[in-house]
Parts: structure tokens; C-alpha cells; sequence
């Protein structure tokens, strides 16, 4: 059959305005995959676990308590209702325990910078992002690791600006070429501030170091009401040594955060068969109370105070007692403390997608692909060390964190589920197509239309056939995944205005 000019260009302008159409950017609720998509797919515990777990973790307060209790967390506690022993182990009553869940914050939302970074923590919403202290850089392309540096954090931030699935940014790595606590704890939350205008979360090495912190943090708000008004910036706090003991001096910066209105990440983070119990039960048991002796003392002395549940038991291998952030069982925690947060309807987070392995490759690719789905199914608000992270939280990679972008994409697609509607099981397009049409969908107006909406396409991975594959070069992952970065950094704009970056640099030490 002779097209006419016309029908051609019709044809093809209709063609060309379809693929316009498919390649111009999505509305974020149209976008396959997005922060806050809500999980609870996955429960590796029963109802009844769940309860028996919670009064397990009840037990322990009331029973075994908490030792090390700084001075003024004890004030803070024994006028609350906790009841300090003869031991020196302060314990805490049932009923104060309800009631301090009673007024805890809920629904909590931590802010970005850009408010299109806002993540609201309630019910099963998932949220994915960065953390750790590594100490080590790894470096793929000559296959060993270096100490990491302040410009090392400053360009992981600037990366995650730029990487759709990576919700927030929580300080990955310690800047080891800075000697001073005080110019690190600095350089660390700048390094973080001026990469990206997600949420970022930080840690203090010293609790007097929190006032000139603050101090940088209101120039970058504008002033400390703004700040105040949209805190921008959380503390992830170790308050507890376990086995259930105080922390003194993060004890002491946690409230220093509490008065300067910053938002705390309320941190258990015992290690199963060394310093938590090796049944994976009984290690969530004593996470668990942990957790509820923070939400005690945060409420105690704040009522209501923005805080979250942040049970991190860790495992071992058992053979050697080395960490195994990458295992199964890791991942079975993580869900399971997931479980427990929706129990107490508290905001929370885990860690997850912690690799074992020292390099980007396979056995990386499935420890942090495990953990990080099934904490994704699990409704976990806060993931934790989800991308970049390898050698059990010691090494941080660049090419790994753009890499787990696309991982992440993945997962979040499994943490959405299937879209059951009357659109989508009518077999109107089965007919269409069936009866006295062509005989497949790749066409139809309904592919077309889902293609974006429906489906989720990496930016890195490799799905070319091998003979396409061949065709142009054979190319190799990591090298695409240090295209990408180029490419970002290329594209990165500073985050803080000029002014307030001559300011803050006027006033300290920032090295990078």
C-alpha cells in the first residue's frame, strides 16, 4: 500500500510526539517508583511473636535495667518514674513505659532543604539513604582501599543529590584527613549541607561541639527560627553500649540535640553473639528495649520530641565473630525490627544493604540486594546504609553508590507491588489484540501508555543482547557506573549561596 506524504509526517509526527511525551519527565506521583511508597508486604514474624517479643523487652527494663546512667539522664529518668537500684542500674516501670509511648512523636516528617526532599515517617512509607563511618575509600580501579577524606564526603553527598532513589543523605564515612574532633564533626555536616539539600544526618564525637554546629547550621537555615521551623539536620545518637548500658557522653549530646531542636536517631546497634544475644529473637528483644529506654529519656525530658526508633542489631559470624552485615540473618533482623515499629506506631529505621565484600562485584550485588528488599517489604521508614557500603561498614564506594541507585530502583519496584484496577485486568486489550489484531502488544496504546508509569528502567545496568552488547564494545559496569558519576558531577550546582559559603568558611576550618 503507497502512503501519502502527508500520512507519512502524520504518522511520524504522532510518533514523534508519543516518544517526546514518554521522555520528558514524570510528575513525582506518576514516577514508577518514589520515596514513601508503603511496604508491609513481608512479616517474618507472627502476631503473637511480636507481642511476646514486646514483653520480653518490658521484662528487661523492669528487671535488668540500665547501667552507666550519666548524671544528668539520671535526673532526667528518676523524675520521670524510673527507679535507680542500689546496683546502680536504673529500671524503668511498665506503666512508665506506656505512657511515654503515649505522647512520642509520631507521623514525624524530616525535612530537606528543597521540600521536595521531605520524608514523611508514618505507617509502612520506605525511605532509603546512606550512613556508616567507614574509614576506608574503596578504590575499584586499582583494586584497594585508601583512608577516606572530607572532599570524599563532600562528593558522595553531591552524588546522592543527583540519585533519585537515594532519599537522604546520612554521613557515610569520617573524614580521616582531619585531625581535630571539632573542624571533623564541622567538616562533616558542611561536607553533607553543601552536597546536597536532601535531609542529611550527622554525629558529634563530643557533646560540647554541638553548640558551634548548631552555630553553622542556622547560617545555612537563615536564621535559628527558620531552622527550628524546618529542621533540616538529625543527630544519629549511640546512647546505648550494648548490652544495655548508657553511652555518658552521647547521653549528653543527645540532649543538647533535644534543646536545639534537632530530630534524634535513637541507636541500638548490638552485634548478635558478642554484644547482643545470639538468638536472632533475643537480639531484637534487647534492640527493642534499648530503643524503649531512649523513647523514655527523649520523652521524659521533651514530650513529643522528634525521634526515631533506630533498632540496628548487627550479626556475627559465628565462626570468627566478624560482623556479617551482608548474610540472611541480617536481613531477617532488619524486617523483623521493622515489625516491632509498627507495633508501637513509631517512626524507625535499620540498617540494610551492607556488603561483606571488599569490591563492587556479585557477591556484593546479592548481599545488598537481599537486605534491602526485604527491609523495603517490610515497611522499614528509615533504611540505613543502604548504598556503598562494603568490607562489614569499613570501605565506602563511589561507583557502588551510583550502582545501588539502580539497585534501589529495583527494589522500591518489589516494595510497590502490583496495581490491581479495573484498567488493568480488563481484557479489552487481550480482544484488541486477539481478535483480528496483531498478535502482540509491544503497539498498543496500553504499552505505550505504562511504559514510564508502570515499569521502572535502570541507568547503568546492562540489558542489551549479547550481540548488541558486542556491538558496541562490550561495555563493562563499572565503567558505565564512572560514566554516570562524571556525568553528575558535571551537573552538580552548589547547594549553599556564595555568601553564606565565604561566611561559614570565614569562621571555620572546612577542608575540602
Amino acid at each position: 500500500m503507497n502512503i501519502e506524504p502527508d500520512q507519512k509526517s502524520r504518522r511520524s509526527g504522532g510518533r514523534e510526539a508519543r516518544r517526546a511525551m514518554r521522555a520528558a519527565p514524570l510528575t513525582q506521583d506518576k514516577r514508577p517508583v518514589r520515596a514513601g511508597l508503603e511496604g508491609g508486604q513481608y512479616k517474618p514474624l507472627s502476631d503473637a511473636s511480636v507481642q511476646r517479643i514486646h514483653e520480653a523487652a518490658l521484662d528487661a527494663l523492669e528487671t535488668i535495667g540500665f547501667g552507666s546512667v550519666p548524671p544528668t539522664g539520671e535526673k532526667i529518668l528518676t523524675g520521670a518514674g524510673c527507679i535507680m537500684g542500689e546496683d546502680r542500674r536504673i529500671r524503668v516501670p511498665r506503666a512508665l513505659v506506656e505512657d511515654m509511648l503515649a505522647v512520642a512523636c509520631r507521623d514525624l516528617t524530616l525535612f530537606g532543604r528543597d521540600p521536595r526532599h521531605d520524608m514523611l515517617l508514618s505507617g509502612t512509607r520506605v525511605h532509603y539513604g546512606t550512613a556508616g563511618a567507614a574509614v576506608h575509600i574503596v578504590e575499584t580501579e586499582k583494586n584497594e582501599y585508601r583512608e577516606s577524606t572530607a572532599k570524599d564526603l563532600h562528593m558522595a553527598a553531591k552524588l546522592v543529590q543527583h540519585l533519585d532513589n537515594v532519599h537522604f543523605f546520612q554521613r557515610p564515612m569520617v573524614c580521616r584527613d582531619v585531625s581535630d574532633n571539632f573542624d571533623m564533626d564541622i567538616n562533616t555536616l558542611y561536607g553533607s549541607l553543601a552536597g546536597t539539600t536532601k535531609h542529611v544526618g550527622t554525629s558529634f564525637s563530643e557533646p560540647h561541639h554541638v553548640a558551634g554546629c548548631i552555630e553553622l547550621i542556622h547560617m545555612v537555615a537563615g536564621d535559628e527560627a527558620a531552622w527550628r521551623a524546618r529542621p533540616f539536620v538529625s543527630n544519629s545518637n549511640c546512647f546505648v553500649v550494648p548490652p544495655m548500658k548508657f553511652a555518658e557522653e552521647s547521653c549528653e549530646t543527645m540532649e543538647h540535640c533535644i534543646r536545639a531542636g534537632m530530630p534524634v536517631l535513637l541507636l541500638s546497634a548490638g552485634q548478635a553473639g558478642a554484644t547482643a544475644p545470639a538468638p536472632l529473637a533475643l537480639a531484637i528483644v534487647q534492640a527493642v528495649a534499648e530503643c524503649l529506654m531512649g523513647v523514655v529519656y527523649v520523652n521524659a525530658m521533651a514530650p513529643g520530641h522528634p525521634a526515631i526508633f533506630g533498632t540496628w542489631p548487627f550479626v556475627s559470624d559465628l565462626r570468627s565473630g566478624a560482623m556479617s552485615g551482608g548474610s540472611g540473618e541480617q536481613a531477617l533482623l532488619t524486617a523483623g525490627c521493622a515489625q516491632m515499629h509498627h507495633f508501637y506506631g513509631l517512626p524507625g529505621g535499620a540498617a540494610a544493604g551492607i556488603a561483606d565484600a571488599k569490591m563492587p562485584d556479585m557477591q556484593a550485588g546479592w548481599e545488598q540486594a537481599i537486605s534491602n528488599v526485604l527491609a523495603g517489604l517490610s515497611g522499614l521508614n528509615m533504611i540505613y546504609e543502604a548504598v556503598g557500603m562494603h568490607a562489614s561498614l569499613l570501605g565506602f564506594c563511589m561507583e557502588s553508590l551510583v550502582l545501588g541507585d539502580d539497585l534501589l530502583g529495583q527494589a522500591l519496584r518489589c516494595v510497590r507491588g502490583i496495581d490491581v484496577t479495573e484498567d488493568s485486568v480488563s481484557i479489552e486489550a487481550m480482544k484488541a489484540v486477539c481478535l483480528g489484531g496483531p498478535g502482540h502488544y509491544l503497539g498498543s496504546d496500553q504499552t505505550l501508555s505504562l511504559m514510564q508509569t508502570e515499569y521502572i528502567y535502570p541507568a547503568v545496568a546492562d540489558r542489551l543482547s549479547p550481540k548488541e552488547w558486542a556491538e558496541v564494545g562490550k561495555p563493562e559496569l563499572l565503567p558505565r557506573a564512572r560514566d554516570r558519576m562524571a556525568r553528575i558531577l558535571a551537573e552538580w550546582t552548589p547547594t549553599i549561596d556564595p555568601i553564606t559559603d565565604r561566611a561559614i568558611r570565614a569562621k571555620y576550618n572546612i577542608h575540602f
